[in-house]
């Protein structure tokens, strides 16, 4: 058995955090129990792997010794080890347990941990922090950027909202029918966040986080199963999928990232383009549109487009501003701008992205940099890709953007 490099113990961790929490939850009952036993049995991971190498199941592994940890817990805390022990009693898995194994029998524990977080009693970005936090592993910090707010406030929001799961005895679960409306669209943004987080991660050397993205694909066809007759669910998938579509072309084959004006459209995934567009024309048939299906409807169009000069601009921008009646908000104006710029040039959107007060998001600085570029303002434009390069923490958006600063003759 060879040895595991410390990045490579890191790569596990993030894989598998997710899954081994929400199986500690569904045993032991208890958010903050879950979470200490899942980081104690990464702590043994981190001591004995690099010597012994990865085992043959890791995730077997780390959900046996989180579940071993937390017996020694129980026993050396006499006040909770008979309710406790006995949930784990209910539970048992063997120290050799393969990943299949432990997957076959838990596999709609993070369904049920999503729903659990997404309790209506709960605060809506709470809700959503809260399952970040548990079932992606992300940090606060990232959690934080993506809701632009400062990390000791998420910090607060994601201690308070584990209080209220506690304190109030919510149950781990997937609610019955009459009560998932009031849960649903927590879970949609929920599943939408982690899928972006896998696509384009906040921080780290890597663009994308493999293992995100197929929980988030997987997550959103198992809630498309358990609510079929929604329109929104369906078009959350079909954005995935779009999305996702695209991934093989995103690097070249220096690992450089490649936007998607330039992205060569051969290595799109035409099996999920096709799944996508499907879903987007079920969605159309229904006539109730929402926020995923619309912004699914934008990438469909993207994905009819053979080249880029082929794509339907003013009906991208027509969706946009469907999008942005019924979800208006800063990040959508945004992205409605690009459309704009290429419909009515970067002189409008710029406008309207200066009056956006986004100036601690790194794209916002860098759509502006690229329409000062395309409007002739070159100093203007290397000033606001710098802004851009230093609120970016991902290591290869970052280097596009240096590159992108680069061709404007900056050093």
């Amino acid at each position: 058995m060879s040895e595991a490099a410390p990045a490579e113990i890191e790569r596990v961790f993030r894989r598998e955090c997710g899954r081994a929490v929400s199986v500690l939850v569904r045993m032991l009952g208890d958010i903050d129990l879950a979470e200490e036993a899942v980081q104690d049995a990464f702590t043994a991971a981190s001591e004995r792997w690099p010597a012994e190498g990865l085992p043959p199941s890791p995730a077997g592994w780390i959900i046996a010794t989180a579940r071993n940890r937390a017996i020694d817990r129980f026993r050396r805390e006499s006040s909770r080890n008979e309710r406790h022990a006995e949930a784990v009693r209910l539970y048992p898995i063997e120290a050799g347990a393969s990943a299949e194994q432990t997957e076959d029998a838990v596999a709609d524990d993070r369904l049920r941990l999503i729903f659990t977080c997404c309790h209506p009693a709960l605060a809506p970005t709470a809700q959503v922090a809260l399952t970040l936090r548990l079932l992606a592993g992300l940090t606060t910090g990232e959690i934080a950027r993506a809701f632009l707010v400062p990390e000791a406030t998420m910090a607060q929001r994601i201690v308070r909202a584990k209080g209220k799961i506690r304190d109030a005895g919510i149950p781990y679960r997937v609610p019955s029918e009459n009560e998932l409306a009031d849960r649903v669209d927590a879970v949609l943004a929920v599943i939408y966040l982690l899928f972006n987080e896998g696509y384009t991660a906040s921080s780290g050397a890597h663009l994308v986080r493999d293992e995100l993205c197929a929980e988030a694909i997987r997550l959103g066809r198992l809630l498309v199963e358990l609510l079929p007759n929604e329109p929104e669910p369906l078009g959350l998938l079909a954005l995935m999928l779009l999305v996702e579509s695209r991934r093989p072309a995103r690097l070249d084959e220096n690992g450089r990232m490649v936007r998607l004006a330039d992205q060569n459209r051969a290595l799109w995934k035409r099996d999920l383009v096709d799944e996508g567009q499907r879903l987007v024309r079920r969605c159309l048939r229904r006539n109730q549109p929402g926020v995923y299906q619309l912004q699914a409807a934008i990438n469909a169009v993207h994905s009819d487009a053979a080249s880029p000069v082929e794509t339907d601009w003013p009906q991208i921008l027509q969706l946009y501003d469907q999008l942005h009646a019924i979800a208006p908000g800063p990040v959508i104006a945004l992205n409605r701008a690009v459309a704009l710029a290429e419909v009515e040039g970067p002189r409008a959107a710029l406008t309207i992205v200066d009056a956006l007060a986004l100036d601690r998001f790194h794209l916002w600085h860098a759509v502006r940099a690229d329409l000062l570029r395309r409007l002739g303002r070159p100093s203007e434009a290397t000033s606001a890709y710098g802004a851009a390069i230093g609120l970016c923490e991902n290591d290869a958006e970052r280097d596009f953007l240096s590159a992108q600063r680069q061709t404007l003759g900056a050093s």
